[in-house]
């Protein structure tokens, strides 16, 4: 009796049905956890998240033997994870800090599972129903306090400010937030559109509602991320237009066209920020990296410790604050807080990681005909833009995200890939070799 049982315990976990209820529910649980936590309690987000991992690691397990352990994770998500755990031996609150590592780790261990039991059209379609769900409740909670009840909601941080056309927050807690998880929206929802892998009805009502909280969010970085990512489409779009044998030498142009953009961006930032209306967040994000930097030097290459999100009672970060009159939660930009917590090391490790997947997912886009590859781009694209106003890519949904198109990217664009097949120049997937 125990072995028929086993073996049907073990279909379920390799089941196409599991695979998408499991990647449904992690996306899910991490772009809601802002709600969960304030209406049910940290204890029961914290829960739900160990739960999952449970589950990841029964699943890994029960596919084993379709897995191949040079292929599970990337080296650079590797090498940045064994370096913040390092740091929990330097930092001022080893168990705080070891506790940071564990969620960064955990949600680290729930992408690298849904890069392996969902391909990149699925991962996307499952982001999709999440993403249609929260933010149709986002919608529906603001209508709710701003205009039927016409009061805030301070539980969920919600402003009621829907009627004088926001800004509105939903239930991501922040404008930023709502307007960040809106543009991930969007380009999922669009890339659904162009696949034709949901109704045309659907597709338009998803666009809409995206693209209207998005601009009803009210955040400056919204108009920066989206008007990069959209000149991103538009330049993939004419490299998979591109001759192959003409691609190589469009890329490099392309790249230095980047590094020079970014450099008139940073020497232009005052008349950009200005016409953008963000001087006063900018203001504020200029003088808690100025402090930053200050508290850098002491510690450069290996930082003070990781901890994730601050623990605003433990230094540097009280400090920090008290030096700043502020309660940051975080460095308002992913760089500057792995550069405070991790150290110039950590800080090349992760920008090793982000680079790497950006480029294989870059790369991967440009040569397949298919649109649904460009979803992985575009998204890395408008997490490490995001990146540079807010620290969501180290955190929660974020991360997450991050680390599931970082293990799409390495799945068929890695060293690892042709050392598995014994064949050097083999540029396909396993799968695509069986065939």
């Amino acid at each position: 009796m125990i072995a028929p049982a086993a073996s049907g315990v073990g279909e379920l976990l390799r089941s196409a049905r599991m695979a998408r209820a499991f990647t449904l529910v992690v996306f899910g649980t991490t772009f809601g956890a802002f709600a969960i936590e304030r209406l049910m309690g940290r204890v029961t987000y914290v829960t739900m998240v160990a739960g999952l991992c449970t589950l990841a690691v029964a699943m890994l397990v029960a596919r084993r033997g379709e897995l191949s352990p040079l292929r599970l994770a990337s080296a650079t998500l590797a090498l940045f994870l064994g370096w913040t755990l390092v740091s929990v031996f330097w930092s001022t609150d080893q168990p705080k800090s070891l506790i940071g590592w564990v969620a960064l780790a955990a949600l680290s261990l729930l992408g690298v599972t849904i890069a392996h039991v969902r391909d990149t059209l699925q991962t996307a379609r499952a982001l999709g129903d999440v993403m249609r769900w929260l933010l149709a409740v986002s919608l529906g909670v603001e209508i709710l306090f701003g205009i039927l009840i016409d009061m805030p909601f301070p539980l969920l941080g919600v402003q009621g400010l829907i009627a004088e056309l926001g800004p509105v927050q939903g239930i991501f807690g922040t404008r930023n937030a709502l307007g960040f998880v809106a543009v991930l929206a969007l380009i999922t929802f669009l890339v659904e559109w162009r696949t034709q892998s949901v109704r045309p009805g659907l597709a338009v009502f998803s666009v809409l509602l995206a693209g209207g909280l998005a601009v009803l969010s009210d955040s400056p970085t919204v108009i920066v991320i989206a008007l990069i990512v959209g000149l991103a489409t538009l330049t993939l779009m004419v490299v998979r237009h591109t001759r192959p044998a003409s691609r190589p030498m469009l890329q490099a142009t392309l790249a230095g066209i980047v590094v020079v953009a970014l450099a008139v961006a940073y020497a232009a930032r005052g008349p950009i920020i200005a016409m953008l209306g963000a001087g006063s967040d900018f203001s504020t994000r200029a003088d808690l990296w100025n402090t930053i930097l200050d508290y850098v030097r002491y510690h450069p290459v290996q930082g003070w410790g990781w901890y994730g999100t601050w623990s605003t009672t433990e230094f540097p970060f009280l400090s920090i604050n008290v030096n700043l009159g502020e309660r940051h939660a975080s460095a308002l930009n992913a760089y500057f807080d792995v550069l405070l917590q991790v150290g110039w090391f950590g800080l090349l490790l992760f920008a090793g990681f982000c680079v790497v997947a950006l480029v294989r997912s870059w790369l991967e886009a440009s040569n397949r005909r298919a649109v649904v590859y460009t979803w992985t781009p575009l998204v890395l694209t408008a997490l490490l833009i995001d990146s540079v106003f807010e620290s969501f890519t180290l955190f929660g949904y974020g991360w997450l995200l991050l680390v599931v198109c970082a293990s799409r990217a390495g799945q068929s664009r890695s060293w690892r890939d042709r050392l598995d097949s014994g064949d050097p120049a083999s540029p396909l997937l396993p799968e695509e070799r069986t065939r």
